[in-house]
């Protein structure tokens, strides 16, 4: 028999930790477990810190190697990365995109780099299939360009606060969901990302090129590009008034201002702000070589 009103958490990222967070001061009684993980591909992740917040008020505490099962009639998983095995449970997702648009991995991202007005978290019922199952309720921002990953996510961190106070409510009251069927006509799809979808692909336009910097900045590792046959990093860039090029060869550094190159893309320029050594993660401005490409 399933424990009811009470719920396991699976929590990972700044997302886990601030839900944790509020959901603590009304519903410290109800939650169970905790289940955490360290996340590689993002530089800060959380983890010691929803350990620590588990701690100072006394909720059992675990690492993901140590789960087992679920033993709660409801769990929920916040920014989670892996299958879980529900084991006859009822498991409700958080996931960061107004679905059915962006099911799968990186949607923040994904929606960022395709430039959306709109981005928000969406709960629902997890089923076999990722991120098809019922939608319970959506929660939404408007969001303005530029915009760097990490504020969109401090936008979206509000809307996490709202979808988990409107489940918990349910849950603890034993209230029945109300849920809407996701529609197939309208879903889109994201892929996951490894190291090599941080590349810069110069031939796209300064504009894309800039939401894909601000769009894979910190927490993530950064834009990445080839530059004297090593990897660095561009943290920072700027679009800059382009001029005429009789025979445009995106990549190739065109002007040196403030030491800072500025860099041909298939339309338009870039001027590279903040830029890093992946290794040493040594800063490479000021930039002095002028007949540079950047590949």
């Amino acid at each position: 028999m399933k424990i009811a009103n009470k719920i396991t958490i699976f929590a990972m990222t700044e997302k886990g930790y601030v839900v944790l967070q509020k959901l603590l001061p009304k519903f410290k009684t109800h939650i169970e477990t905790v289940i955490a993980s360290h996340d590689s591909q993002i530089q800060k992740d959380f983890y010691s810190e929803i350990k620590s917040l588990c701690q100072d008020n006394c909720i059992h505490f675990m690492d993901r190697k140590d789960f087992r099962e679920i033993t709660t009639q409801y769990a929920i998983a916040v920014s989670w990365r892996w299958i879980i095995n529900v084991n006859n449970s009822n498991l409700i997702v958080f996931h960061d995109s107004l679905l059915p648009r962006y099911r799968g991995f990186n949607p923040l991202v994904s929606a960022l780099i395709n430039g959306d007005k709109q981005i928000g978290v969406t709960a629902l019922f997890a089923t076999s299939e990722y991120d098809k199952g019922d939608i319970i309720t959506q929660s939404l921002t408007q969001i303005d360009y530029p915009i760097k990953i990490q504020d969109a996510i401090n936008k979206i961190l509000e809307n996490y606060e709202e979808v988990a106070l409107y489940v918990l409510e349910k849950i603890v009251n034993n209230n029945k969901f109300s849920v809407v069927v996701q529609n197939e006509n309208q879903a889109t799809y994201s892929l996951w990302r490894d190291d090599e979808d941080y590349r810069i692909n110069w031939h796209q336009s300064s504009i894309e090129l800039k939401r894909f910097i601000d769009a894979v900045g910190y927490p993530y590792k950064g834009a990445s590009t080839i530059l004297n046959c090593n990897l660095v990093r561009i943290l920072e860039a700027e679009i800059v008034r382009d001029v005429v090029i009789e025979n445009r060869i995106p990549g190739k550094v065109i002007f040196v201002k403030d030491s800072q190159p500025i860099v041909v893309c298939g339309q338009g320029l870039l001027q590279i702000q903040k830029l890093i050594d992946d290794k040493e993660n040594q800063s490479l401005i000021p930039f002095s070589k002028f007949r540079t490409k950047f590949r």
